[in-house]
């Protein structure tokens, strides 16, 4: 029996709010259990210098915690600069988004997603992703009844989810009691066809063996799925 009580396939209570950032042209707050991240996508009609002139855009994407995201108060890294795990998990949201987005048909400008982690327990960088997504969507249809561009640039959806071995048990969804104790874990990002963005897997202990890293490929899959459904659900809402 996991500590929370769920099955080992089972995912946290997950739900998503649209449309809470008054001034963000898409954003919705996305609940894992008790992670909690606020995602906004702004639309900016300018582009990166160093992509001036080419005739595509860009999705980028900044991530931070809060002071009291936490168990005891963290400092603001506005004041004691990106740690490298920040710096690796914004490029990571980056990277996730831009790959259902077509950026040629996105034109010369660019999406700003920020994704803001207001309390934390395991999580916050699938979460993320998974939020962001629907607040780029949200964004994107803005742009479209303003008369911005013509059709949506997005062309798949993306979702990410944890996965780890627990007490010898692959499980599904870690929250920070099982993260933080697992043999290993790892977070997949996966497309809503099911292709696999990026993989992230580390062994705490003991290396694992084939067998264990289907067993989590399985499950990330199987959560993905139940992810990417309710992401459309919104989408055609």
């Amino acid at each position: 029996m996991r500590p929370s009580g769920r099955a080992f396939n089972e995912l946290r209570s997950v739900s998503f709010e649209t449309g809470v950032a008054k001034h963000a042209e898409g954003s919705c707050l996305v609940r894992f259990g008790d992670t909690h991240v606020l995602c906004t996508a702004s639309w900016d009609e300018t582009t990166p210098p160093w992509l001036r002139g080419g005739g595509r855009g860009w999705v980028t994407a900044e991530y931070g915690m809060l002071p009291r995201s936490t168990g005891d108060r963290m400092r603001r890294e506005a004041k004691k600069g990106q740690s490298g795990r920040t710096q690796e998990i914004q490029r990571l949201i980056g990277r996730s988004l831009r790959a259902v987005v077509d950026l040629k048909a996105l034109g010369e400008r660019q999406i700003l997603i920020d994704c803001d982690v207001l309390q934390a327990d395991g999580g916050t960088r699938t979460a993320s992703i998974t939020g962001a997504w629907i607040a780029m969507n949200q964004a994107c249809k803005w742009a479209t009844g303003q008369g911005i561009i013509k059709s949506s640039p997005i062309i798949d959806r993306v979702a990410a989810i944890s996965c780890g071995l627990v007490a010898g048990a692959p499980a599904l969804d870690l929250d920070y009691d099982e993260d933080s104790t697992a043999q290993a874990d790892a977070n997949f990002v996966i497309t809503g066809n099911g292709g696999l963005v990026e993989i992230q897997a580390t062994a705490e202990g003991d290396p694992f063996t084939d067998d264990q890293f289907a067993a989590l490929l399985s499950l990330a899959k199987e959560g993905c799925t139940t992810l990417s459904a309710q992401q459309a659900e919104l989408a055609a809402a």
